[in-house]
């Protein structure tokens, strides 16, 4: 009860504090966040609500996002190194963006930009599954197959000759400077159903500790587990990276140190881990864009700069955690 309402509090003064903080000072700021409507008129209220505002949600929906896409693919693979970037779901998901978006036929943060990436995280994610032949092999395979899409990624942004190609390189290191309310009507319901649904198949994904013989003795399909894990997980990697683009290390940080606050339960794991990615990305955005104004630093830089120390004394404090 402790741990929740440190979190409860946490989510009450944070996002108070990124509002006033960015990389343009604001008179008044107090007053404005305090009382909203005195001054909606105002540039201060426009910077603060209009700008600030949309940016912070975007970070919590996300944060929130990865955190259970991270629960997700460590708990479908047993792999305490299991996450959407290790297994090639986020490069084929900005894969499919970028491809969508060089053909002119969506935008970024579009429904169709959406659809992209799910159709290239699934194809990413269902190559790596169907050549692992084991769990060690599943990593292994991921990590190169995450390797070869961002580099047609990486090489594809380098060589195009688009006046959009600049928005487009920035968004491939993450970044919620694009966010936009429409946006997140978009998010919202997806990380709504998507945790539903996680929270549904939790008591299964449990079962996978036992290993696949146990869970077919006991009558359950684990192969059929792991592909509802999958078809979540894509689809909150999906809609994630068609909005705000890669950000790395976030999915894997979080469940471990849920894991480490909370236990092993995929349940619990899937609350606490959503709660602490998106502190985690609210913080990093909040640095992102206020720390050297008026230039914005890349979001995943520093997601892995705040999630890695906490991740390694999490770890070390608390010994081996993983089942």
């Amino acid at each position: 009860m402790k741990r929740t309402a440190l979190l409860v509090l946490l989510f009450l003064v944070i996002p108070i504090v990124a509002l006033s903080l960015g990389a343009t000072q604001v008179e008044d700021t107090w007053h404005n966040i305090i009382d909203p409507f005195n001054s909606a008129n105002t540039a201060a209220h426009q910077i603060i609500w209009q700008i600030r505002a949309p940016r912070i949600a975007a970070a919590i929906l996300v944060g929130a996002a990865l955190g259970i896409a991270g629960v997700l693919a460590q708990g479908s693979t047993n792999n305490p190194l299991a996450d959407p970037a290790i297994l090639g779901t986020s490069a084929g998901a900005a894969l499919g963006v970028l491809v969508g978006v060089l053909l002119n036929l969506v935008t970024i943060g579009s429904i169709g930009a959406v659809l992209c990436a799910a159709i290239g995280a699934l194809l990413a994610t269902l190559v790596t599954f169907s050549l692992a032949r084991s769990a060690l092999q599943l990593i292994t395979i991921g990590i190169g197959v995450s390797a070869i899409l961002t580099a047609i990624v990486g090489l594809t942004i380098t060589v195009i000759a688009r006046p959009d190609a600049r928005s487009i390189s920035f968004w491939s290191f993450g970044s919620l400077a694009l966010v936009t309310p429409s946006a997140l009507l978009v998010l919202l319901p997806v990380l709504i159903v998507a945790a539903a649904l996680a929270w549904k198949i939790a008591p299964a994904m449990d079962l996978l500790s036992l290993g696949d013989a146990s869970v077919r003795h006991i009558g359950h399909d684990a192969q059929r587990i792991r592909w509802k894990a999958f078809a979540i997980l894509a689809t909150l990697v999906a809609v994630t990276v068609s909005i705000v683009g890669s950000i790395a290390f976030l999915a894997l940080a979080a469940p471990h140190i849920a894991r480490y606050l909370n236990g092993p339960r995929n349940r619990s794991l899937i609350f606490y881990s959503g709660a602490i990615g998106a502190l985690i990305l609210l913080i990093a955005d909040t640095a992102a864009r206020s720390l050297v104004p008026p230039y914005e630093l890349p979001i995943g830089l520093l997601t892995s700069l705040l999630g890695a120390p906490v991740l390694i004394a999490t770890l070390k404090k608390g010994g081996d955690v993983w089942r």
